[in-house]
């Protein structure tokens, strides 16, 4: 864990102090300083100003806001909490690996791959909260798997809480507690996610009813994402047919419009929901090993980026703790794939990102295809291996 973490402390210095990272970022962090100062000034999120994260996302902003320091000052501040994000969600990882009884050789090995993967996805990862829900998503993990069920749904909740994602890992959380302790085990933790996320939720739902909605709707009703594979499927339809394609800039982020936009969004929105429903009924019919639970808890993540209508960049952090934890003879294909989505984001982003969405250049463009399509296979690996023989049911532990 100590190698991990050292690993990853040389690699936030190399990304804030080498002129190969630091040229052409594309920061986030002037939008989170203007939510922390409107708190700090008195504002309540939601009601006085509109917020488009959800409310466990402010620790996040305000903490490096707090004696209002320049912009320079807040995003130092914000790039080395991102490091503390890092450095938690590797603690969590060893804990995970120890209860899946992993070698110290394939603890060490997993430690070092997330300790550099910063250097292989950019420096994006400095200025994207990302890695908070990160690190409680993991965390939940870990807690889950050394049968800390009633601390892992609260932790999960408070994921859910910072950013939506995590809950697409619910069911199959419950479905595993379910099937080792039982329907009432299952329930408690049910009920501690519900309560997390609700102590984050319900004071801002009081207090701005209308406001608190913000974060969802804006989940519902975004367009799709240059980014996303559907995106990039129109793209190549553009360069090898000539589609027609509608920009639409909205939301922080381009996007497509019209007609071909509008039907992407829908095939990609339903092979999205088919694939979830999928995997969470498979998960439910049979009995997960503890292995076999962190792969459908990677697999629901991988299917929410491979099949969503928005892929930003940063999204990759959310795989990066979790599919180093499957089980070995699935790392052989996950890792390298992994890798590769990693790799490919960084050869256009953020120094090539304005040639991609708004010009739609070929070379980046087809990078990002091939971004795309390593995630949809990256999902593909991790669903097909829970679609095996499942071990019959029996009798739940007590």
């Amino acid at each position: 864990m100590l190698a991990g973490c050292a690993l990853l402390l040389a690699s936030w210095l190399l990304l804030t102090h080498v002129g190969f990272w630091k040229r052409g970022q594309q920061p986030d962090t002037f939008v989170y300083q203007a939510y922390a100062a409107n708190v700090l000034d008195g504002q309540l999120p939601y009601r006085d100003f509109s917020l488009e994260y959800p409310p466990a996302a402010l620790p996040t902003f305000i903490l490096p806001e707090l004696g209002h320091p320049s912009a320079a000052a807040y995003r130092f501040r914000f790039e080395w909490l991102m490091a503390l994000c890092g450095a938690l969600a590797l603690v969590a990882v060893d804990a995970a690996l120890r209860a899946l009884e992993a070698s110290d050789r394939a603890r060490l090995g997993l430690q070092a791959l997330i300790g550099v993967s910063p250097l292989i996805l950019g420096p994006l990862v400095l200025s994207r909260y990302d890695l908070w829900p990160a690190a409680l998503t993991v965390a939940a993990v870990a807690a889950f798997l050394r049968d800390r069920n009633r601390l892992g749904g609260a932790v999960l909740g408070l994921a859910a809480a910072a950013k939506f994602y995590p809950a697409a890992i619910l069911p199959v959380a419950i479905a595993h507690v379910w099937q080792r302790r039982g329907r009432a085990a299952a329930l408690r933790t049910l009920a501690l996610f519900v309560g997390a996320f609700a102590a984050c939720v319900v004071p801002f739902a009081i207090l701005a009813p209308h406001g608190i909605l913000h974060p969802v709707v804006v989940e519902l009703k975004r367009p799709l994402e240059v980014e996303s594979l559907g995106g990039a499927l129109l793209m190549a339809a553009h360069h090898v047919i000539g589609l027609k394609l509608g920009l639409v800039l909205s939301y922080h982020s381009e996007s497509f419009g019209g007609t071909s936009g509008a039907l992407a969004k829908a095939v990609t929105t339903v092979l999205e929901l088919v694939a979830l429903a999928w995997l969470w009924v498979t998960c439910a019919r049979r009995r997960l090993s503890r292995p076999e639970f962190v792969t459908a808890a990677a697999a629901a993540v991988a299917v929410l980026l491979a099949f969503g209508k928005v892929f930003s960049p940063q999204y990759l952090i959310w795989l990066l703790p979790l599919v180093p934890l499957v089980e070995p003879r699935l790392r052989r294909a996950a890792l390298p794939l992994l890798v590769a989505a990693c790799a490919l984001t960084q050869s256009w982003y953020p120094r090539r990102a304005d040639q991609l969405a708004l010009y739609f250049r070929a070379p980046e463009s087809w990078l990002l295809l091939a971004r795309d399509l390593v995630v949809v296979a990256l999902a593909v690996v991790l669903a097909r291996s829970l679609a095996a023989e499942p071990e019959p049911l029996v009798q739940s532990e007590r």
